[in-house]
């Protein structure tokens, strides 16, 4: 795509944000995509199982009266993608907002990751997301405006050590590197690109080995004292999709309650 650079275009009022991974009862992407609706945005909440995306689209039209879209898709397919954003543009609003929030954890140790994991690992994490970044951003830069957010991870800061180990922590900081290539590289379209990095969560993922002593463990390391919650990603990663964050672009948040510090 070769497309004459600058300058951005302004930030419609009628938007659409793509949350990838929001159907899960208790996740980041879930909450992202309640948070987005009530101010103001469409969404189209795009996850494995249709029948469960559909049924957050539902919750969020009844609780915010915004408009949004289920769609099921496999992100590590690039014609389940290709078909996925193409409904959501046939459906929605303006394609304004991208969250790569979808993603699979690993807790195989790096002498022990056979291929076939790792591979399980990248195909979701690192090709899943540049499927459908590179699906939605064409249409960003056709009407030169866009907020990308990547939801990488602590574990990606620290080499692991959270609950993803070699496969998990590798795809989560080549998420880093797209963000900032991304950034560069489409700044000229009026797009940003800007990563979250959660630590410890309490999500659904997480919340079958939050045990009370793994808890405990936990709270030593955090200098706020609690483990965090879906609301306190959610909050940062709809402050970056927000047209007054234009100026802010390859950057990563920390959301880990201060974890890199203790």
């Amino acid at each position: 795509m070769v497309l004459p650079p600058y300058p951005a275009a302004p930030f419609p009022q009628d938007r659409t944000a793509i949350v990838t991974g929001a159907a899960s009862p208790r996740g980041i992407g879930r909450a992202t995509a309640h948070r987005l609706a009530r101010q103001g945005w469409a969404v189209a909440v795009v996850d494995l199982d249709r029948e469960a995306s559909e049924k957050v689209a539902l919750e969020i039209q009844e609780q915010h009266g915004a408009d949004a879209l289920g769609v099921g898709a496999d992100i590590s397919d690039r014609a389940s993608v290709d078909a996925a954003v193409a409904e959501i543009a046939a459906s929605l609003p303006q394609v304004v907002g991208l969250v790569n929030n979808a993603g699979i954890s690993s807790p195989v140790p790096f002498l022990e990751v056979s291929d076939e994991e790792w591979r399980r690992v990248i195909d979701v994490n690192l090709n899943g997301t540049f499927h459908i970044t590179q699906a939605a951003v064409k249409i960003m830069a056709e009407h030169r405006v866009g907020r990308v957010v990547n939801i990488s991870s602590a574990s990606a800061e620290r080499g692991g050590g959270v609950y993803g180990r070699a496969a998990y922590s590798s795809s989560k900081a080549a998420l880093l590197g797209m963000s900032r290539t991304l950034a560069r590289e489409l700044g000229q379209y009026g797009i940003t690109a800007n990563s979250v990095a959660p630590g410890s969560i309490d999500t659904d993922i997480m919340g079958g080995r939050l045990s009370d002593e793994r808890k405990e463990f936990l709270l030593q390391e955090l200098p706020v004292g609690r483990i965090g919650t879906v609301d306190d990603v959610a909050n940062v990663i709809e402050f970056l999709l927000r047209e007054e964050s234009g100026y802010l672009t390859g950057v990563t948040y920390d959301v880990n309650g201060g974890s890199h510090i203790a």
